[in-house]
């Protein structure tokens, strides 16, 4: 099919794109444009416009650009081809036809089309009808809502092997054999596929129901059944709820991935649009790189049994031949037993969030599986360790991904196995270090509620404040480039924010807030950056607002304290590991000196949370 650019301009002119984008975003009349909130990014203040003389629209916030057809492929999740049918469509235009047999193919997917909609509206009827309310009650135990089963369009095939295809009979037994709702064997009459199950539409990114797959409602194998592969359906292509989390992933900027329907289902309703899965097998790679193209790392939230787990490594190892640059994986590890559903259910959604806010990487997953693979206590299981990740890192198609593979799994192997760690030079590093802020350790007794705090989660609340520190004055970004470095955080998203600072501290000699901010909208971390500056929790004195004819002693204090804390935090590790070395000697051999030695690291590491809670008091005195 050839589609002339003076066609194409001439589809683009006779639709209305602020009608077009309208339909799902809320837009209002500024003069001559149109203005709204962008659907690309999260915003509060309308920087979207939309021009229809002209035909595009653009942000003025994260960029974004396009015309008609950008907004259905970039927004709606369309395929350039699914994009400009619809909009011929809607323009009541006719879109040149193809060459003969491509006509053919897509004449036969058409009347396929008509033939999957015509079963669906046939099964939520059963659904709804006297013969559903077996499965009715299975939803309603399972704590699907009514708005749910609507959104879903959940439906039930009734235990007959004639019923289907005597409803449809007007579209023909071969068509309904091609769509895959009855089964051909031999020279036997036609049966219907789904009997007695829960039905639940498969749809292409454009909403339409392709495939359908079943849950046995009573006993019998197998528990779910899918619709075979048609001209319509490619199991190892599709992803479950593509046509819904595609939009949602644009607000969030993440795509979650688990193992099956009701998951997607059940984390959908909790409130997490952007969720996906494949169809009864192991992430694919071409369903791999579908998800790719709505973002550079998804997350994968398979079950916590071995099964799940197994099918977890299964996508990490598919997905080493094709990595890229910027493009990987992610993996949460749910408590064993549990799927999605289950956590939702007996803990909430607050709990499928803490687990999603600080995923595993591609590179910890693999290593990890490997290392508990098997016990590693003699010399030739660790040597197997080694050449098990080797073989994985022969397998990255990309030469200096490779290489980056390489030197981490190098490094955990040899810190677990030929470092031996000198802890005592660690406290040692940690006293030196201490010497030059030691007077800054004043007396303060926390209130119970905040000790409890510091010792379970301070590193993340300090790492926020310290970023957002850095980003009212970045000017000290570059007094500290060594320490920052070397800083690891666990969440993804501020230590990417992480990474952007001291590469513009690197490319600019002189650098304040407002310059940092400009350098920060064009990568995806500028509203994590946004976030850190408007967090009422962070009360450091570095993370604070300071009027412009601020006391120099005041900008004074904020630089010194922000100094302080990176010291802290790149400090504590060494203290933590002596820490743990001295309680070790204290259990094996308690002596006078190996007690005074755990007592005088542990009185050290009270003064580290105390001077912690003494840098997030509200004090505005110099």
């Amino acid at each position: 099919m050839t589609l002339s650019p003076q066609w194409l301009e001439q589809l683009r002119s006779r639709i209305t794109l602020s009608t077009l984008i309208g339909r799902t975003v809320k837009v209002q009349k500024a003069g001559r444009e149109y203005k709204a909130c962008c659907p690309f990014h999260n915003e509060k203040t309308p920087s979207f416009t939309i021009n229809d003389e002209k035909g595009f629209y653009h942000c003025f916030g994260c960029g974004a650009h396009g015309d008609a057809i950008s907004w259905m492929t970039e927004q709606r999740g369309l395929g350039f081809m699914d994009a400009v049918k619809d909009l011929a469509a809607e323009a009541q235009m006719d879109v040149p036809a193809p060459d003969p047999r491509a006509a053919q193919r897509q004449e036969v997917r058409a009347t396929l089309h008509d033939v999957m909609a015509a079963a669906q509206d046939w099964f939520v009827t059963q659904f709804n009808g006297v013969e559903g309310a077996h499965a009715r009650d299975y939803l309603k135990n399972r704590g699907i809502s009514e708005k749910t089963i609507r959104e879903f369009g959940f439906g039930f095939a009734p235990d007959s092997r004639g019923r289907l295809k005597e409803a449809l009979f007007v579209h023909g037994l071969d068509q309904l054999i091609e769509a895959g709702l009855l089964i051909k064997v031999d020279d036997k009459e036609p049966y219907d596929r789904f009997r007695g199950r829960l039905m639940i539409p498969i749809r292409d990114p454009r909403g339409r129901v392709i495939a359908f797959g079943g849950r046995i409602l009573g006993d019998g194998e197998p528990k779910y059944l899918n619709s075979p592969d048609t001209p319509l359906f490619d199991k190892g292509r599709t992803l479950y709820n593509l046509d819904k989390a595609s939009p949602a992933s644009r607000q969030t900027g993440r795509v979650l991935v688990v193992e099956g329907y009701m998951d997607a289902i059940a984390l959908a309703q909790a409130g997490f649009a952007d969720v996906v899965a494949p169809l009864g097998t192991a992430l694919t790679e071409h369903q791999i790189e579908r998800i790719w193209k709505m973002v550079e790392s998804p997350i994968l939230c398979f079950d916590g049994d071995s099964a799940g787990q197994k099918a977890a490594m299964r996508a990490a190892l598919r997905a080493l031949p094709i990595l890229r640059p910027a493009h990987s994986l992610n993996f949460v590890s749910l408590p064993a037993g549990q799927d999605p559903d289950d956590l939702i259910r007996s803990e909430g959604a607050h709990a499928f969030a803490t687990l999603i806010a600080k995923p595993q990487m591609l590179d910890d997953k693999i290593w990890q599986v490997e290392y508990d693979a098997e016990p590693l206590n003699t010399p030739e299981s660790k040597a197997g360790l080694k050449k098990r990740l080797a073989d994985h890192v022969g397998d990255i198609a990309d030469q200096d991904i490779a290489r980056h593979y390489r030197q981490a799994f190098d490094d955990r192997y040899q810190a677990a196995f030929f470092t031996k760690k000198d802890n005592r030079s660690e406290a040692r590093s940690f006293q030196n270090s201490n010497r030059k802020f030691s007077s800054k350790f004043v007396s303060y007794q926390p209130t119970e509620d905040t000790r409890s705090f510091l010792i379970e989660g301070y590193d993340l609340q300090i790492a926020k404040g310290i970023l957002g520190g850095l980003i009212r004055h970045p000017g000290q970004i570059s007094g500290h480039f060594e320490e920052l470095s070397a800083m690891k955080l666990a969440d993804s998203q501020l230590q990417a924010l992480l990474g952007e600072l001291i590469n513009a501290a690197m490319s600019k000699e002189t650098l304040d807030m407002h310059g940092l901010l400009t350098i920060l909208e064009k990568t995806d971390c500028y509203n994590v950056a946004k976030g850190l500056l408007r967090a009422d929790a962070l009360n450091f004195t570095f993370n604070r607002k300071l009027p412009d004819d601020a006391p120099s002693l005041l900008i004074e204090r904020a630089h010194r304290d922000l100094a302080e804390a990176i010291k802290v935090v790149t400090a504590r590790p060494g203290l933590e590991a002596a820490l743990a070395e001295a309680t070790r000697r204290v259990q094996d051999d308690l002596t006078e000196e190996s007690y005074a030695e755990q007592q005088r690291l542990r009185k050290a590491k009270q003064l580290f949370h105390e001077r912690l809670v003494e840098l997030t008091q509200i004090d505005d005195t110099v």
